[in-house]
């Protein structure tokens, strides 16, 4: 059997460590371009001019126009190239960082996010847009960033809504890992696809992403109350640090090298609601795995455990959460065949997979949900 396991070259995280920046762009030269919305760089930028200052380093602006583009890719690129920039620095959110992993290719690449909403910053792959921001195409590279730096101080700082958001996407880390792992399904860490399709494109997942995956739910449960209460003061704590790194580590480290299963596929058939657009990505995940926990018969134990620790840190639990407060039998079919689709990972489950048993798992997860907040609420 092929295993595969992917990661970054080097994690950092602390607090101010912005401020350290500086050495890690010296080790690939004078010059770093930073893709960067406008307003992050605002945020942080009396640590950027510090950390240039103490380290004799200079940061190329890149005019950033806030979307993963091909167009926007090719522009900035030339950027790079016209400046002799030694290495590129991703600095924001998810669009910010998926442009700069495009940019760089694989090479000389530093993430510096500034939310832990996702587990995206730590991947070899990207998601393209068009310009006018609609899906476009995945975008997979030889190997995870360089550098992923961590200002702990920042991510303190920003909504705690987003740390609750990777808190949830988060979760279902463990529970994909281990259905992909009964099922002996390939995972992500295989990609790209090298000299052959078909070989180096198929691998497995490793004993070691599983052991990470699991630990990273086993933390979720330990300190994401703590963590939510510290970044609602805006202060890092050991709580908070823990779920920093379990947000953007361990469920990194998770999804790619240990693979998805039914949490995510169910959350791209719930983006068809209209309802659950103003709603995030890790936030519909997290009720995806409440979903994907009944569609493969969990314990009652696990389950419960699952929902006390959605409701303690406010991620949805049933359909209203996400901004669905009714759904028609037409809109559930849709939402379960667009789960389902050929190149889904809710194929990854270790049973077989049909429309209408994912159709019947949201309906009754939802119940469930609503039932057993009702309850909790009633105590």
């Amino acid at each position: 059997m092929r295993k595969a396991f992917i990661c970054p070259t080097k994690y950092v995280q602390g607090e101010d460590e912005i401020l350290n920046l500086g050495y890690f762009v010296k080790s690939f030269g004078e010059s770093a371009l930073l893709i960067a919305h406008k307003d992050d760089v605002a945020r942080v930028k009396d640590k950027l001019d510090k950390t240039c200052e103490k380290f004799g380093i200079t940061f190329v602006e890149s005019g950033f126009k806030g979307e993963c583009s091909r167009q926007e890719v090719a522009r900035l690129q030339e950027v790079s190239k016209k400046n002799r920039c030694a290495c590129t620095i991703g600095l924001g959110g998810g669009k910010a960082i998926d442009t700069a992993k495009c940019v760089a290719e694989g090479e000389a690449l530093i993430i510096v996010p500034t939310i832990a909403a996702t587990d995206a910053p730590t991947s070899h792959s990207a998601v393209l847009y068009t310009r006018d921001g609609a899906f476009d195409d995945y975008a997979y590279f030889k190997q995870s960033p360089s550098v992923i730096l961590i200002d702990t101080t920042v991510i303190a700082k920003a909504p705690t809504r987003f740390l609750v958001s990777g808190m949830g996407d988060a979760l279902s880390t463990y529970f994909e890992a281990r259905a992909t792992s009964n099922s002996y399904s390939k995972v992500n860490a295989g990609l790209p696809c090298g000299y052959r399709e078909g070989t180096c494109g198929e691998a497995r997942g490793t004993n070691t992403a599983l052991a990470l995956a699991k630990l990273c739910y086993e933390t979720l449960i330990k300190d994401g109350v703590r963590a939510k209460a510290a970044s609602d003061c805006n202060l890092v704590t050991p709580a908070l640090e823990n779920i920093i790194e379990t947000n953007i580590l361990l469920s990194g480290i998770g999804f790619e090298s240990g693979g998805l299963a039914g949490a995510h596929a169910i959350h791209d058939g719930l983006t068809i609601l209209e309802g659950s657009h103003k709603y995030f990505h890790g936030e519909k995940v997290a009720f995806g795995t409440i979903i994907q926990l009944v569609l493969e018969n969990a314990p009652k134990e696990e389950l419960n455990q699952v929902l006390d620790f959605c409701l303690e840190v406010g991620l949805p639990v049933c359909l209203s959460d996400i901004g669905v407060d009714s759904i028609t039998e037409d809109e559930l079919m849709e939402v379960a065949k667009k789960s389902c689709v050929e190149e889904e990972s809710i194929y990854s489950m270790p049973f077989p997979i049909t429309v209408e048993s994912v159709a019947a798992a949201i309906i009754t997860a939802d119940k469930i949900g609503k039932d057993y907040k009702e309850k909790r609420m009633c105590k």
